[in-house]
């Protein structure tokens, strides 16, 4: 337990950005697996427009700071990669 104001004041700003990332992940992660779905239905029209809402939300997480702007690259290269195999 925090002995200082100031070191309450941290748990307080830590609890309100863990939650914060658990659910901005956990968006990224639904979001890949509509892509990895209709890549393995072999749907290309489908898994188009599920990489745009896909890569709108990974970018966002990583400009926010909740993904590093890599792992944010790597997952985005990634999913298109996948995607244009389709074509």
């Amino acid at each position: 337990m925090a002995n200082h104001k100031s070191a309450e004041k941290r748990m307080r700003q830590n609890e309100k950005r863990r939650i914060s990332n658990i659910s901005v992940k956990s968006l990224v992660k639904t979001r890949i697996k509509t892509v990895l779905k209709s890549f393995e239905e072999k749907d290309q029209e489908k898994a188009g427009e599920a990489l745009v809402k896909a890569r709108s939300v990974i970018a966002k997480a990583a400009a926010k700071g909740k993904l590093h702007k890599n792992n944010a690259a790597r997952k985005i290269s990634r999913l298109t990669k996948k995607v244009n195999s389709l074509a």
